[in-house]
């Protein structure tokens, strides 16, 4: 399963550093707008100390993790809908992604450029955000200039999708994305066939600065600052999911490993590992989860979306699973471990036996029988 986060974001805030340390892979990093021309993008595996704890178990001689698709694209600027720094080119690459990322800067730095001069994270937020619903607006738009004769012919699909659009448009005009317009089953199959930006998943990026003056990792920092205070608004009232990272440091730790990345970090006042945490964070909003499959051969982290019953999260693995799928043997990884070996978790009744309908969690490890 191939699925894509877009990176996003005015330019000089930190995309392609936090690009870099999410996939180790170097692009073009540089303080002026437009560094990045062409998208780059890379693999990276989600970190799950589960999947490492099954492969110790089985003694597996290989352990592969699952992996999400980052795509670094370059910066957006006010007019972008419009064809401003190549923003025909950078909206496209937006639309060819499953869910967008949107980093946004939250410290002060003078040897920083930043494209407008100043620091207001909620003001970035909304000429990203802006561009990508008037870039929508124009798409909806004519999508309904183009249904207009079915619509008077009284075709229905044409009908269904005519009104679902138009309280699409309504919504844009507005200012609000297309993501906060409710739709039934009905309609749900049109709005997806058009690829509005605004429909994918968001989430936001806060880009910190170790020392330096932003918010702190709880983002509950200097709230005497009305910026900081009206950021803090935009999330609660927007309902909006976000993540903390100091993508300079994090960059600096992409090459380290073990004990000396820990002591660079604690060094430099960070706690956490802000880039697992985005991982994570990406995971979750395509709505994904993993199974496992464990063994001497390989330990496997499988990814499927949320929901999938047993022969859908069989195709993980091959396509013919689905037709060929005639039951799966379930434990939940933990059990699993608890048990001390997989003869010890099927004689204590640990091990199910599920069929077709069985909808797959989070965790579990499965052979499939087919």
């Amino acid at each position: 399963m191939s699925l894509s986060i877009g990176i996003v974001g005015l330019p000089n805030v930190g995309k392609s550093t936090l690009f870099n340390a999410l996939t180790k892979k170097s692009v073009l990093i540089a303080n002026y707008p437009f560094a990045t021309i062409d998208p780059s993008v890379g693999v990276v595996a989600v970190p799950d100390e589960r999947l490492w704890k099954l492969s110790e178990f089985s003694k597996s001689r290989k352990t592969v993790p699952a992996a999400i698709e980052f795509t670094d694209i370059a910066g957006l600027v006010k007019g972008a809908s419009e064809g401003q720094g190549l923003g025909n080119q950078f909206l496209a690459n937006i639309r060819e992604t499953d869910a967008i990322v949107e980093v946004v800067r939250i410290f002060e730095d003078n040897d920083i450029i930043h494209v407008d001069n100043r620091i207001d994270p909620v003001k970035d937020i909304e000429v990203i955000n802006l561009e990508l619903v008037l870039a929508d607006l124009s798409t909806v738009t004519k999508r309904l200039q183009n249904l207009g004769r079915d619509v008077k012919a009284g075709k229905k699909d044409a009908v269904i999708e005519s009104k679902v659009l138009e309280r699409v448009k309504i919504a844009l005009e507005s200012g609000q994305l297309a993501s906060t317009v409710a739709a039934d089953e009905f309609e749900s199959p049109f709005l997806k066939q058009i690829h509005l930006l605004t429909l994918k998943p968001f989430m936001y990026v806060l880009n910190k600065k170790s020392g330096g003056k932003n918010l702190d990792e709880s983002v509950q920092g200097d709230t005497s600052h009305i910026k900081w205070l009206a950021l803090l608004d935009f999330f609660k009232k927007n309902n909006a999911k976000y993540v903390v990272v100091d993508a300079g440091l994090e960059h600096e730790l992409k090459d380290l490993e073990g004990k000396d990345k820990a002591e660079m970090r604690e060094g430099q006042g960070a706690k956490d590992d802000g880039i697992d945490a985005l991982i994570r964070a990406g995971y979750e909003l395509l709505n994904l989860i993993t199974y496992f499959t464990t063994g001497e051969d390989e330990s496997r982290a499988w990814t499927i979306h949320r929901g999938w019953n047993a022969p859908m999260a069989g195709t993980a693995i091959h396509t013919d699973f689905k037709d060929k799928f005639i039951r799966a043997e379930v434990v939940e990884w933990d059990k699993l471990l608890a048990a001390g070996s997989y003869a010890a978790a099927r004689e204590r009744g640990l091990v199910r036996t599920e069929g077709k309908d069985y909808v797959v969690k989070d965790g579990d490890v499965i052979e499939f029988k087919v």
